[in-house]
């Protein structure tokens, strides 16, 4: 059992500007339609894990807002709003806050000339591991650090090449159990963990998400 009971999930319709938006899978160009379909099963998947799902409209002049996860990183005890780095992701994070307010009192933001995506934060429990990139810099994650410390949490950073974000190559399971892509796997920060190990083939299974009893993976 996750020690961790999530009541409810916030997903955003993803926009026809999806096609633009940024990847470094070289799959090509997304298909709008597919995209749709896919959303609303994955939607399907967070009610059947017993979630109540808030469904926000797509903003077509951010290509990666569906994406909604980097906009804030999100604990029991306080909701912290990310600043990005990236130009072009730059105001994603407003309307996400408009909705977190219906929902936290607690609220802190990550300020210039720190950044940080919430894709490149994991929660293990009580501790936080946060990625330091080009997206994530030091000065953003000692801004988290100080805020999730005072509630009692603790972090630590962590230097990862090649997946876009943390989360897009390690993902927590519970019960110190990690499912990991390849690359990943070698940082001593993951030692002590029972570790599922990805092939670089199927390495987008390792992005998946542990809600309560089940956990969500690509197909």
């Amino acid at each position: 059992m996750n020690s961790i009971h999530f009541e409810k999930a916030i997903v955003k319709t993803p926009g026809r500007s999806l096609a633009n938006g940024i990847t470094t899978s070289n799959l090509g160009k997304p298909d709008y339609e597919k995209a749709l379909q896919q959303h609303s099963k994955y939607i399907e998947a967070l009610k059947n894990c017993g979630l109540e799902v808030i469904i926000m409209p797509a903003e077509e002049k951010f290509p990666d807002s569906t994406f909604i996860e980097d906009c804030a990183v999100l604990t029991e005890k306080c909701a912290v709003i990310a600043n990005f780095g990236v130009k072009s992701r730059k105001g994603e994070e407003v309307s996400v806050h408009e909705v977190l307010k219906k929902y936290y009192t607690n609220i802190a933001h990550i300020k210039e000339p720190g950044v940080l995506e919430g894709g490149d934060v994991m929660r293990v429990d009580d501790h936080f591991y946060i990625r330091l990139t080009n997206r994530t810099n030091t000065l953003g994650a000692h801004q988290l650090i100080e805020i999730l410390q005072k509630l009692g949490y603790t972090c630590s950073t962590v230097l990862i090449d090649k997946t876009l974000h943390l989360k897009s190559g390690v993902s927590y399971l519970g019960e110190n159990n990690m499912i990991l892509a390849v690359e990943p796997v070698r940082n001593p920060a993951f030692k002590k963990f029972n570790k599922i190990i990805i092939n670089d083939d199927e390495s987008y299974a390792a992005n998946c998400i542990r809600v309560n009893d089940y956990v969500i993976i690509p197909a």
